[in-house]
């Protein structure tokens, strides 16, 4: 089985990260960091703007399960890609809509996505896409921390209400 690998932002990595987990074919979802200038990121130094990074999480994926322009499908259904620098109340730039692509059919894919999605939406999509420099693994706390942390009460807020929005459109494409 060869695996492929996509990287998203849609806001905190956290939601994502719980979503994701859910879906038939993806075998492996890191939170992470990308899109931005520093070497070194941190949580911190991510949360204050410093590093110019998105949020993001990288997702393994079995193309023969489930294939990149489907997991897009679930990507943009997750979030909303029409504003800027924001998902709810997470403000600020590493809470931007990205797609970092690996090659240029992922290129072409999301470009193409958004071209077809654009009409379905009121405000313009503003979904960042461009290829992915380097993706940063986020400290070892954040990975599964929905899991982890079931009474986090950001989790318990955001979380729950985006997973029956995945159940209820993607019912079909969840793991057993």
């Amino acid at each position: 089985m060869a695996m492929e690998t996509c990287v998203l932002g849609g806001g905190c990595f956290w939601c994502l990260d719980a979503t994701f987990r859910l879906v038939e074919g993806v075998e492996e979802v890191v939170c992470g960091y990308a899109g931005g200038d520093d070497p070194t990121p941190t949580y911190e130094a991510v949360c204050r703007g410093e590093t110019g990074h998105a949020e993001v999480v990288e997702l393994s994926y079995d193309p023969e399960v489930i294939g990149f322009r489907e997991l897009l499908t679930i990507f943009f259904t997750l979030h909303d890609p029409t504003t800027l620098n924001r998902q709810g109340n997470d403000v600020g730039t590493q809470y931007r809509s990205a797609i970092y692509t690996l090659d240029e059919a992922q290129e072409r894919q999301a470009r193409e996505m958004i071209a077809e999605l654009e009409s379905d939406y009121a405000d313009p999509i503003v979904t960042e896409v461009r290829p992915l420099d380097r993706f940063y693994p986020a400290e070892s706390y954040h990975q599964d921390y929905f899991t982890k942390n079931p009474g986090n009460a950001y989790c318990q807020f955001v979380i729950p209400p985006k997973r029956h929005k995945l159940a209820r459109t993607f019912g079909h494409r969840l793991k057993g």
